[in-house]
């Protein structure tokens, strides 16, 4: 039995097989044949139902990616995606409001999916989710602290505060919510593929919402989309394959180029305590300089960079200038005078470009804050320098730090994990790997460990130091905190994180040669999974 029945999606889903400790938590769970870990428990429950009914990883992702875009619309939707035509003046156009949203690619992303390697009937993916929004589904505490972080600007928006405000006030959690325009939108998704979303009633709709709301994506601009399909970037690892995405995605090539300058140094002794920690943080600060070359490889030739970035060789040679002692300013690393991609955390913000369209009941994303736009640098070594690369152009598609990742062992597959975050993704989904394939901690370990984060510019590190809204607390330790300080690094705790699902596949040592599935959903947002 393989992972094929396994399903990932970029926000969501992960399993392995593991201890038993790992069922003291919801969060993670050992199950012999199929399993679906996602950022919601509700949706890795509709995915594993696919699973069970026939369906394979392709077919739980669909129905998975669906539902969470109707319970989880602040973290994603099928008003995701980013193929654009776009402006370029005002930089704060682009980060909120309708002029940033980029032509939503998910439903185009998970029909061709389907299309090509599904096996259930489409309808049949897209009716659970649909019937959610129809039917009811009730706030969680992570949506509506999501909803209190965007409070000002939901409640100035027509379409949000319509369906998650009640006399003034945020509708509380426990709160159900029914969006009849989003089940009728899935309705028509359902029945008539993704031509109902960019050629017919539900595209119409949109288009006119837009319009009316001051955008500029016309009916044209949806007519015109069209999904492009490339092979993964690939690299060996201490003996694992690594599969991830290739450009306008960084994250597969920004991870590769972190594990193979770590894997240069003594496995595991020379990644663990602060010293790794110490070493992680340079590693990631030369992955991020390298990083800013990236762009649309319809627009700009990155051969040599992903190649550069794919090489053990010019990772040793980047080893070489890391000092174990001390730290230094981004320019030591190359990123000021190579092209800078100016992408913060907040890039995709909770709510996209925080629109509902009305009549189709769909949040629009802001994908054109992954963009940058021609302006003066200004000199501070905390602030990127405007990137080329990444200006807006037509139909170009940003930048992007989704990391989905599959991991292969002697041809088969050991593992997948995903996360989401903004630029942050890459530090997350290293983080976890690092710590099951390098530092050999259970599933469940890897992923409730308290992370780093560093993007070279602004030039600090931001740690975990948050306590969520379920009462689980994540820090560095203070010792850890001290060693990085004494080295020069600037420490800054974020109440934020990545969300990163896990899911690995154990076939040794199990009675019959049976593998085992360990998923793992992060409890940071207080998903869980579900398999069978």
């Amino acid at each position: 039995m393989s992972l094929v029945r396994t399903a990932l999606i970029a926000l969501s889903l992960v399993a392995f097989l593991q201890n038993a400790a790992a069922q003291k938590r919801p969060q993670s769970i050992v199950k012999p044949r199929g399993a679906v870990a996602t950022d919601d428990g509700r949706c890795s429950g509709i995915g594993m139902s696919v699973l069970r009914q026939g369906g394979n990883a392709i077919d739980a992702s669909v129905a998975a990616a669906l539902c969470l875009g109707v319970v989880s619309p602040a973290s994603s939707g099928i008003g995701g995606g980013a193929f654009t035509d776009m402006y370029g003046s005002n930089p704060d156009l682009k980060k909120k409001g309708v002029l940033s949203a980029g032509v939503p690619g998910e439903v185009a992303g998970l029909y061709t999916a389907w299309k090509q390697h599904g096996k259930l009937p489409w309808k049949q993916l897209v009716t659970p989710a649909e019937k959610l929004a129809e039917g009811g589904f009730r706030i969680s505490k992570y949506l509506y602290m999501q909803l209190n972080a965007t409070r000002v600007d939901v409640l100035a928006d027509k379409g949000l505060s319509e369906l998650y405000v009640s006399n003034g006030e945020l509708k509380k959690p426990g709160t159900i919510i029914h969006n009849t325009a989003l089940a009728f939108t899935l309705k028509q998704i359902g029945e008539y593929g993704p031509k109902a979303f960019y050629n017919g009633t539900v595209g119409v709709n949109l288009a006119r919402d837009i319009r009316k709301a001051g955008g500029i994506i016309t009916l044209k601009d949806l007519q015109s989309y069209r999904v492009k399909v490339t092979k993964p970037l690939s690299a060996n690892i201490l003996g694992y394959e690594l599969l991830g995405m290739p450009p306008p995605s960084s994250g597969g090539a920004a991870m590769m180029l972190v594990l193979n300058i770590l894997s240069q140094y003594g496995i595991p002794s020379g990644v663990s305590g602060s010293l790794g920690v110490h070493r992680l943080i340079e590693a990631l600060k030369h992955a991020f300089a390298v990083r800013m070359n990236l762009a649309d490889p319809d627009f700009v030739d990155v051969t040599k960079v992903v190649s550069d970035m794919l090489s053990p060789q010019f990772a040793k040679d980047l080893k070489t200038k890391i000092n174990d002692d001390k730290t230094f300013d981004p320019k030591y690393y190359g990123g000021i005078e190579r092209n800078a991609v100016s992408m913060t955390s907040t890039v995709n913000g909770y709510f996209g470009a925080v629109m509902l369209s009305p009549s189709t009941g769909i949040v629009l994303n802001n994908q054109m804050d992954d963009f940058t736009i021609p302006a003066k640098s200004s000199g501070d070594l905390n602030v990127p320098p405007p990137a080329p690369a990444s200006f807006i152009r037509p139909v170009k598609r940003p930048l992007s730090s989704m990391s989905p990742t599959i991991v292969l062992k002697d041809g088969k597959v050991k593992a997948v994990v995903g996360a989401s975050g903004g630029a942050n993704i890459i530090a997350g989904t290293t983080e976890v790997f690092l710590n099951h394939f390098f530092l050999n901690m259970d599933p469940l370990s890897s992923v409730l460990a308290p992370r780093i984060y560093h993007q070279l510019t602004p030039n600090k590190v931001s740690f975990e130091n948050l306590t969520t809204v379920f009462g689980d607390h994540f820090e560095i330790p203070k010792e850890t905190r001290v060693v990085l300080e004494k080295k020069g690094h600037v420490l800054t705790p974020m109440t934020g994180a990545t969300i990163v699902q896990f899911i690995v596949q154990d076939s040794e040592g199990n009675a019959g040669g049976m593998s085992k599935l360990v998923a793992v959903s992060d409890p940071r947002k207080g998903g869980f999974p579900s398999g069978y």
